[in-house]
C-alpha cells in the first residue's frame, strides 16, 4: 500500500476535497429548509431536491471527466473560472418563480431548485474527481482512492452541521452569506492545489502510475464492468431515497431527518473506500444477514410507524449501502480511468434518483420502489464467505434445488401465518417476535447461493407484508400523488377511513343519519367543533368560514344554511375521494361550497383581506408539519384575511414535536389571546384524541368559548419565534416519543 510522499501535499488536496464536500452537502438541506415556506413539508420535496442535487452531481463529474484531456494548468484555469462564474449566483436566494399547476409539482419543485443553487452547485460537485486526478499528477502520490472517502467524511460533517449548528444558530439569510465566505475560501484552496501542481506535465495527469493492488492491463473497462459500476451505484441511492420517504412521511419533515439517511450513504463510501478493508470487510460479512432481518423487520412493521420500523429501515440502508460500495470499490478501475469512474458511479446515482423521485411516484400506488430495491440489492450484495461456508454443503445442484427450494417454500408459509396472527394487534408478543426471529435465523442458509438468496429475500418480504399490499393495490382502494400514500378502509361496521401514511385522515360511519356526524378529531367536543357550533352566535347566520385541508370533508357538517364555506387543498387527490363519493361529508352538508385547490398560504395570500370570520387550519399530512403554515409570516397572512373580531383556530396534536410552547411565542408575536382544548378519544363513536388551539385578537371573543369545555392556556413561550427565515424543530422533539 503506497503512501504518498510529502512533496505529494496530500495534505492540500485531501483539505481541498474536504472543504468542497462539505460546502456541497451542507448547502443541501439548506436550500430544501429555505423552500419550506414556498413548498410545504411534503416528504417528496427532499426527494425532488435530491433528484435536483444528483443531477448536478452527474453534470460535475461529467465536466471533470471531459477537461481531464487538457493539461493540468488548463485544467487549473477552466476550474477556476467556473468557480468563479457559479459565485456570481451568491449569496443564495429562492428562485422567484410563478406557483406550479396542481399535479406538476413533480417537474416544478426540480425545476425551482435548479434555478436557485444550480450553478454553485455544479461548479463545487467537480471538486472531487478532478482534486483527486490533480493529486494523482505527482509521481510519488500514491492511491488518489482513499482520498474519496475524506470527500465524504467532508459531506458527512457538512450534513450534520446543519441540522445541530447552522438551522438552531443562524437565519437563513446568515446561513446563505457564511455559506459565500466558505466558497470564496474554496476558491482559494483550489487555486493552492493547482499552484502546487504548475509543474506536472500533461502526459502525468492522463497516465498516472498504476495502483499496486490493481493489475493494469492498459485496457479500458468493458461494458459489462461499466454496467456493474452502475448498478452498484443505483441501488444505494435509491434505498437511501425510499428509506427518507419513510421517515419523512410518518415522522415529520424536518432537515434534522432528511440527513440521516443522506449521510450514512456517505458514511458508508468512506467505510468502502478506506485503505484498510478490515472494517469494510465486516459489513460485507454481515449484510446478507441484515438484509434479510431488517428487511424484513421493516416490511413487517411498516404499517406501525414505530421507532423498530425506523431502524430497521436506516440499518439495512448503512450497512447494505457499505457492502454494495465496498463490491465497487473492488472493482475500481486504474487511476487514468478515475473520471470515468466517478462519472458512471454518480450516473448510478442519478439513475437511483430519477427511479425513486420520478418513475415510482407515478407507476406506483405504494412505496414498491423499497422492496425492490431491497431485492436488487440482495441481487448485487457479495454473498463470497456464505458461499464457501454453507454453499460447500450444497454441491450437487439437484441437492440444492431441492433443499433450498423447499426452504423458500416453508419460511415462505411460516412467515405468512406470522403475518396473519400478527394484524390485529397493535403490539405484537413476545411469542410472535420469537417465532419470527427463528423463521429470519434460519432464512440465512439461502445466502450458500445466489440464486436462493433473492429467491428468499422475495418470499420474506411478500409474506410479511407484500401479499397484502398487493391486494390493496389489485383492489384499487390506494392511490399515490406528490403529497403522500392515501388508502381507503373499510370496516366490518361498515365503516370507512381513508388513511394518509399510518395516520387516519378521515372517518365517517355508515347509516345515514351517522353519515354526516363529525368524526375523527373534528368531534363536537373538540376545539374546533365547539367553536363552529357557536359561529351563529358570535358572528351571526352569514358567518364566513375558510378551512385549510380539507381532508374527508367532515368539518362541512357543521356548515349552517346560510353560512359561507371555502375550503382548501393542496392535493386534488383528496378532494377526488370527495367527488368520487367515496367520502360524502361535502355533498351532503355543504355540496355548494368551493374547494380551492393550491397552497393555502399562497391562495389566501392572494385572496382580499377581512374574507373570513373563522379560519382552520389542519393541513398536516400524517406527524410530518407543514412548517411553512407555523411561522409568523403565514401567522401575519392568516390575521390579513380574517376580520378583526375574527377567530383563528389551528390543530396541532403531534407524536413527536411540542407545539405548544411555538404557537404560545408565535400568539405572543402578534399580542393575539389563545387558549388550548385537549379533547379526549371515545373509540365507540369514532373520536380521537386532538388539541385543539384558537386565537383571537379580542380577548372577549373567547369568552363565551371558554364557558363551554375544558379550555386552558398554553405552555409558556420558549425560544424565538419562527419564521420563514428562521425556525428550528430541534428543541421542541418529544424525545420520550421516539422509544
Amino acid at each position: 500500500m503506497s503512501i504518498a510522499a510529502p512533496g505529494a501535499r496530500r495534505w492540500l488536496f485531501t483539505l481541498t476535497i474536504l472543504a468542497g464536500s462539505f460546502l456541497l452537502f451542507l448547502v443541501q438541506p439548506m436550500v430544501a429548509r429555505m423552500a419550506l415556506p414556498r413548498l410545504g413539508g411534503a416528504p417528496n420535496v427532499w426527494n425532488s431536491a435530491m433528484l435536483v442535487y444528483q443531477a448536478l452531481l452527474l453534470g460535475g463529474y461529467a465536466y471533470a471527466h471531459w477537461i481531464g484531456r487538457f493539461p493540468l494548468k488548463t485544467q487549473g484555469m477552466i476550474h477556476i473560472g467556473v468557480l468563479l462564474l457559479g459565485g456570481l449566483t451568491l449569496p443564495l436566494a429562492l428562485a422567484d418563480i410563478t406557483a406550479p399547476m396542481p399535479g406538476w409539482e413533480a417537474l416544478w419543485v426540480p425545476y425551482m431548485f435548479l434555478l436557485t443553487v444550480g450553478p454553485a452547485f455544479f461548479a463545487v460537485s467537480a471538486q472531487a474527481p478532478l482534486i483527486q486526478r490533480w493529486f494523482a499528477a505527482h509521481p510519488a502520490a500514491g492511491n488518489p482512492y482513499p482520498l474519496y472517502a475524506a470527500s465524504n467524511l467532508g459531506s458527512f460533517a457538512g450534513l450534520l452541521a446543519y441540522p445541530l449548528l447552522a438551522e438552531p444558530l443562524l437565519s437563513i439569510g446568515q446561513q446563505s452569506l457564511y455559506w459565500a465566505i466558505g466558497y470564496a475560501l474554496l476558491i482559494a484552496f483550489v487555486v493552492s492545489s493547482v499552484w502546487a501542481r504548475r509543474d506536472a506535465r500533461a502526459e502525468d495527469t492522463a497516465t498516472p502510475e498504476p495502483l499496486e493492488d490493481i493489475q493494469d492491463t492498459g485496457e479500458r473497462s468493458g461494458w459489462k464492468t461499466v454496467l456493474l459500476w452502475l448498478a452498484l451505484s443505483a441501488v444505494p441511492s435509491g434505498l437511501m431515497l425510499s428509506t427518507t420517504t419513510f421517515l419523512t412521511t410518518d415522522i415529520m419533515a424536518m432537515p434534522l431527518l432528511w440527513v440521516i439517511p443522506l449521510g450514512l450513504y456517505l458514511l458508508s463510501f468512506s467505510i468502502a473506500f478506506a485503505e484498510k478493508r478490515h472494517i469494510a470487510g465486516f459489513f460485507v460479512l454481515i449484510a446478507p444477514v441484515v438484509l434479510l432481518v431488517d428487511g424484513s423487520v421493516a416490511m413487517f412493521t411498516a404499517g406501525r410507524a414505530n421507532l423498530l420500523a425506523a431502524a430497521a429501515s436506516i440499518m439495512l440502508l448503512f450497512v447494505t449501502a457499505v457492502a454494495l460500495h465496498s463490491r465497487l470499490y473492488e472493482h475500481r478501475p486504474p487511476a487514468r480511468e478515475l473520471t470515468r469512474f466517478y462519472l458512471v458511479m454518480s450516473a448510478g446515482g442519478a439513475l437511483g434518483g430519477v427511479f425513486t423521485a420520478l418513475i415510482a411516484p407515478v407507476l406506483f400506488d405504494w412505496t414498491w420502489e423499497h422492496p425492490l430495491l431491497v431485492l436488487a440489492a440482495a441481487a448485487l450484495l457479495p454473498l463470497g464467505p456464505w458461499e464457501r461456508w454453507i454453499g460447500s454443503r450444497f454441491a450437487n445442484p439437484r441437492l440444492a434445488l431441492i433443499v433450498l427450494g423447499g426452504g423458500v417454500l416453508l419460511v415462505f408459509n411460516f412467515a405468512f401465518q406470522i403475518y396473519q396472527s400478527a394484524l390485529t394487534d397493535a403490539v405484537l408478543t413476545a411469542g410472535q417476535w420469537a417465532a419470527l426471529l427463528a423463521v429470519l435465523l434460519v432464512s440465512v442458509v439461502f445466502a450458500a447461493k445466489r440464486w436462493s438468496f433473492v429467491a428468499g429475500t422475495a418470499a420474506l418480504l411478500l409474506a410479511l407484508g407484500g401479499v397484502a399490499n398487493l391486494q390493496t393495490s389489485m383492489e384499487g382502494a390506494r392511490e399515490r400523488s406528490y403529497f403522500g400514500i392515501y388508502s381507503l378502509r373499510d370496516e366490518e361496521d361498515g365503516d370507512r377511513k381513508l388513511m394518509h401514511g399510518t395516520t387516519i385522515h378521515g372517518v365517517q360511519r355508515a347509516g345515514e343519519e351517522a353519515a354526516t356526524e363529525p368524526t375523527a378529531y373534528y368531534g363536537r367536543t373538540s376545539g374546533v367543533g365547539r367553536t363552529l357550533l357557536q359561529a351563529d352566535a358570535m358572528f351571526g347566520p352569514e358567518a364566513r368560514v375558510g378551512v385549510v385541508g380539507l381532508g374527508v370533508g367532515t368539518l362541512a357538517c357543521y356548515k349552517q344554511p346560510q353560512q359561507d364555506w371555502t375550503f382548501f387543498e393542496i392535493d386534488p387527490e383528496v378532494l377526488a375521494y370527495s367527488e368520487r363519493g367515496q367520502f360524502t361529508y361535502l355533498s351532503r352538508c355543504a355540496p355548494d361550497s368551493p374547494t380551492i385547490i393550491g397552497d393555502a398560504r399562497i391562495e389566501l395570500e392572494a385572496m382580499e383581506a377581512d374574507r373570513f370570520d373563522i379560519l382552520v387550519i389542519d393541513a398536516f399530512s400524517s406527524d410530518a408539519i407543514p412548517l411553512h403554515l407555523l411561522t409568523a409570516e403565514a401567522l401575519d397572512i392568516y390575521l390579513r384575511a380574517m376580520s378583526e373580531d375574527g377567530l383563528l383556530v389551528m390543530h396541532i396534536s403531534n407524536n413527536y414535536i411540542r407545539l405548544e410552547p411555538v404557537i404560545a411565542r408565535l400568539a405572543e408575536s402578534r399580542r393575539l389571546t389563545v387558549r388550548l382544548l385537549a379533547d379526549g378519544m371515545d373509540r365507540e363513536r369514532e373520536l380521537f384524541a386532538s388539541n385543539w388551539v384558537v386565537m383571537a385578537r379580542d380577548p372577549a371573543r373567547l369568552a363565551s368559548l371558554e364557558a363551554e369545555g375544558d379550555w386552558r392556556e398554553l405552555a409558556e413561550p420558549e425560544g424565538p419565534v419562527w419564521t420563514d427565515d428562521y425556525a428550528s424543530i430541534l428543541p421542541y422533539l418529544a424525545w420520550e416519543n421516539f422509544l
